[in-house]
């Protein structure tokens, strides 16, 4: 395979920017564009629901790189025209403005966009929390915010309701699930975090899906529950999960499915590749498709790819990782916990709120959670690579 002279990443994010800076790390001399949808130099998500929303950070904290370490990468940033249309067999990709970008490889890093609900759109008091500009937007409204409804009880979601009671503005979290994300942490961890959220103020109304919104002169004034009942707010955040942005994706002739599909090495087609959540990869050692929304794999995902575009060769076979901060306590999760697996405490004390839960099922360890142990629990992750997840490839 031959190097490229050309590398065109589409998506200014951390997955784009990250793919950059491998590609110089490991001496790719070419030429290298990153495109990407919103104004803003690359930044980080993670702070938009804690600290930027919060307003402990100004919104320049949140970027990933000062201009001179981005000028360092001799990359040419093309912001605020987001992609339309790719031509897989000339690796050519259309944009907004009508900008036609040719490239040797491709990296798709277009990340997801929000789901919303139905009459959403063009209310006013509803927000979602994906871009920078969408944290600043909802942090306006909460400045003079009687009642916050949060819609959602996964980890956007919770961190949005934490972050917001810390502010003093009372809020609800609205959703499904029996506690907060019990889908990705089972028992005990996800009843411990209902109690957290509770004790610190936030008012919880699980176990009934939203329906949709109430509203008068155009101004939102509520939440509608299946249930028929209304949660009354004058400002809500709708944070019940995300789609891969594949929309742009649509004719030209990839496999999308829950993102863009690829095989082991991240690769869509032939010099084209996917990292960070848009993508959706065959995972060697699971032995299945597995598409990650979280912080770490952006990165690591991001690095495989620059080597495979450099010839490597390599399949990219990460232990899954996330962790979330909600008022004291520090979550971080190894593997893939399901809701069902027994679960252990390896170390410390759940009424203390400082443990790591080992997850099992059928007698393999298959998941870690530390809550604030996060130096113990990646103890237990070596513990989860030798006897689980590295097994099933033998």
């Amino acid at each position: 395979m031959s190097t490229p002279d050309h590398v065109l990443v589409t998506g200014a994010s951390a997955a784009g920017l990250a793919a950059v800076e491998a590609l110089r790390r490991k001496g790719y001399p070419g030429r290298v564009t990153v495109l990407g949808a919103e104004p803003h130099l690359p930044y980080d998500r993670p702070p938009l629901s804690k600290q930027v929303l919060s307003g402990t950070w100004e919104p320049e904290r949140a970027q990933l790189r000062a201009p001179a370490a981005l000028s360092a990468l001799n990359a040419e940033f093309v912001l605020g025209d987001p992609a339309t249309g790719l031509d897989v067999s000339s690796r050519t990709v259309r944009t907004a403005s009508g900008r036609v970008l040719s490239a040797d490889a491709v990296v798709v890093a277009t990340g997801l966009r929000p789901r919303t609900l139905p009459g959403q759109a063009g209310l006013a008091g509803v927000h979602v929390l994906r871009t920078l500009d969408d944290a600043l937007a909802l942090r306006a409204d909460l400045l003079s915010c009687a009642r916050l409804v949060v819609v959602g009880d996964g980890v956007l979601g919770a961190e949005i309701a934490a972050t917001v009671r810390g502010m003093g503005v009372p809020v609800t979290l609205a959703g499904p699930q029996p506690a907060p994300l019990a889908c990705q942490l089972g028992q005990p961890a996800a009843g411990l975090l209902a109690d957290l959220h509770t004790e610190r103020g936030v008012e919880l109304r699980l176990g009934a899906a939203v329906s949709g919104l109430t509203e008068r002169h155009g101004h939102v004034t509520g939440v509608r529950l299946e249930t028929g009942d209304v949660l009354p707010a004058d400002v809500v955040v709708v944070a019940f999960g995300a789609a891969p942005a594949t929309e742009w994706l649509a004719t030209s002739g990839l496999d999308l499915d829950n993102g863009v599909v690829c095989d082991s090495r991240c690769r869509a087609a032939e010099g084209v590749y996917a990292v960070g959540d848009v993508a959706r990869w065959h995972h060697e050692t699971l032995g299945r498709s597995l598409r990650l929304e979280n912080r770490t794999n952006a990165t690591e995902q991001a690095i495989a790819v620059a080597g495979n575009i450099l010839g490597e060769d390599r399949p990219y076979t990460p232990i899954p990782y996330f962790w979330t901060d909600q008022f004291d306590a520090k979550i971080h999760v190894h593997g893939m916990p399901a809701p069902d697996a027994e679960v252990s405490i390896a170390e410390g004390s759940v009424a203390e709120r400082r443990f790591v839960a080992v997850y099992r099922h059928d007698g393999r360890v298959t998941g870690v959670l530390g809550w604030n142990m996060p130096k113990q629990a990646r103890r237990h992750r070596q513990e989860l690579a030798a006897t689980s997840l590295l097994a099933e490839s033998g």
